[in-house]
């Protein structure tokens, strides 16, 4: 795997030439579409839905579940994509003992929870919907108008 970091880009339809390290999130057609992160630069689409692969977006970055095997591309690949980054899995062709499993897995986990609790830290107190509600009110409403609810409604 090279890259290890990608950005995240929300789009209505996914352009045709895709950007190495972006993955394009098209809400309209519940799509979710980057390049391969092992460089072999094949096109992988993933669907969104309760069967297929969910998307989580906590406001900053976003994550894929469960993970995504490119059992038909060459590099055949296998990786989970969480928090805007790229968490390797082992080929699966490599045969391994349960002590190897067992130690990639907590090895796995370990770099998750680090890293979850370091992104956790970084981050404001308050809520990512509260975080988007108040952009959003400072960039298409004034403070002083009332916001999102004028006073002559609310009274």
């Amino acid at each position: 795997m090279r890259r290890m970091s990608l950005a995240h880009e929300f789009v209505e339809y996914v352009p045709a030439a895709l950007e190495e390290g972006v993955i394009y999130v098209s809400l309209r057609f519940a799509t979710v579409v980057h390049l391969c992160p092992c460089g072999c630069a094949s096109k992988v689409v993933t669907p969104l839905s309760p069967s297929d692969w969910q998307l989580i977006f906590d406001g900053e970055a976003v994550s894929l579940t469960p993970s995504i095997g490119n059992w038909s591309l060459p590099c055949q690949s296998h990786y989970w994509i969480k928090l805007d980054r790229v968490r390797v899995r082992a080929a699966v062709g490599r045969r391994r003992t349960p002590d190897q499993l067992a130690s990639e897995t907590a090895a796995l986990l370990d770099s998750d929870c680090t890293h979850q609790l370091a992104h956790r830290s970084t981050r404001r107190s308050k809520s990512w919907l509260h975080r988007l509600l108040g952009k959003v009110n400072r960039s298409r409403f004034r403070r002083d108008s009332g916001g999102w609810f004028s006073q002559a409604a609310v009274a």
